[in-house]
């Protein structure tokens, strides 16, 4: 049993689709262009601001388009951040099995501080976490160890008696860096890149309830 456990956010806790989904969808419809599917988007959707509006509209960080959109998507998605999202099927049970075997659990995520900590507290989680690692909490955020190892300080556990759970392949290259054991979050987004079986994961895991039998003691 892990001494302490870790979740992603988007696609591993919440299922933020619908909310960052829409904000995209409205961005697209300001700009003259038809909504996409919802099953196309959710891929894309633990790649954050970028991945979407790369999804949507087929340009990125180095266009000269992006930064005005960017701001516009961060406006319209904070207008409405916890309208359709909600916890994934299994994790409040999960969370409160943590609870009742004294398992502290926290959240390190690459969502911005202004937008993670409000939903948060919209889904009840943010007085119950015993750490809130956002990608601005730290220097350099996931794929990089440093929000691992910002996590493991606040809540006092080494980071290799940690489990980090999350649905992209940069979740797991981040949890390895500090030696924290690593579950892929099967039920999330998932990425269009590698199958996660090629992540380097010490386990998969089909649904919240599967973390805390024997798939966390698999090195």
């Amino acid at each position: 049993m892990p001494e302490a456990v870790l979740f992603d956010l988007d696609g591993t806790l919440a299922d933020t689709a619908p909310d960052l989904g829409g904000a995209l969808n409205q961005l697209l419809c300001e700009q003259g262009r038809p909504p996409l599917p919802m099953d196309q988007l959710r891929p894309h959707v633990s790649s954050g601001a970028r991945g979407l509006i790369g999804a949507g509209l087929g340009i990125g960080p180095h266009d000269a388009a992006y930064p005005a959109l960017l701001q516009r998507f961060l406006a319209i998605y904070q207008d409405a951040l916890c309208v359709g999202t909600r916890l994934f099927d299994g994790v409040a049970e999960h969370l409160e099995g943590l609870e009742a075997r004294n398992i502290p659990w926290g959240i390190v995520t690459n969502k911005s501080q202004r937008f993670a900590i409000p939903l948060l507290e919209q889904l009840g989680l943010r007085q119950r976490s015993a750490c809130i690692v956002c990608g601005d909490s730290v220097q350099r955020a996931k794929p990089h160890g440093h929000p691992m190892r910002l996590a493991g300080a606040v809540i006092g556990i080494a980071t290799e008696a940690c489990v980090y759970v999350g649905d992209d392949e940069r979740d797991v290259i981040s949890g390895r860096a500090v030696g924290m054991r690593t579950v892929v979050a099967a039920w999330g987004y998932l990425g269009n890149g590698r199958p996660p079986r090629d992540w380097g994961a010490d386990a998969i895991a089909a649904s919240p309830d599967e973390i805390l039998g024997d798939v966390t003691a698999k090195r």
